[in-house]
């Protein structure tokens, strides 16, 4: 009965050792792909916009601030690119980060509301992966970084006196661009 019970227990102790190394096993760093090396930047851009513009006018305006935002954006990457001493290559990613317009009075140093159609500012974060397959990690995987919309609301403030609002519609887009 004692070599039962002895033989029982070194079966035991053998399994509580196996599952104690698998689960180490399992909690060990895994060699992974590695993506490539990356500089991530956000370019912004501010234009100016009617305050009673139609939606046609307002999509105009968005899409020449989002082409401003990109050439920000490069120039943002350039710069880093050229302190860290490494090339600069191709954009990887590109995330339309939204807008907002905000106008303010010119002659008081209030806001205004903003009283013409808003363009579509998108939902962030959308994205469009330019390089097949070399793309970073998508942000649902955990990879990425979670960018916050930039649609504030409309701050309302009524005028005092009757004077002219000065508005600026401000976009933003996040790049990642290769590097090496």
């Amino acid at each position: 009965m004692r070599i039962v019970i002895a033989a029982t227990l070194a079966v035991v102790a053998t399994l509580v050792a196996a599952n104690m190394l698998g689960v180490a096993a399992a909690e060990a760093p895994t060699t992974t792909t590695a993506s490539p090396n990356s500089v991530s930047v956000e370019g912004v851009a501010r234009v100016p916009i009617a305050q009673d513009a139609n939606l046609a006018t307002a999509t105009a305006v968005y899409r020449q601030a989002m082409a401003e935002a990109m050439t920000d954006g490069q120039t943002k990457a350039e710069f880093l690119a050229g302190k860290a001493a490494v090339t600069l290559g191709s954009v990887q990613r590109i995330v339309e980060a939204g807008g907002y317009i905000e106008c303010t009075n010119s002659e008081e140093s209030s806001y205004s509301e903003y009283e013409g159609e808003e363009p579509d500012f998108g939902s962030p974060p959308s994205s469009i992966a330019v390089a097949p397959a070399a793309a970073p990690e998508s942000a649902a995987a955990g990879g990425g970084v979670h960018r916050p919309t930039l649609k504030h609301p409309k701050k309302h403030v009524t005028a005092h006196k009757a004077s002219a609002a000065k508005c600026t519609l401000t976009a933003s887009v996040a790049l990642v661009y290769a590097i090496s």
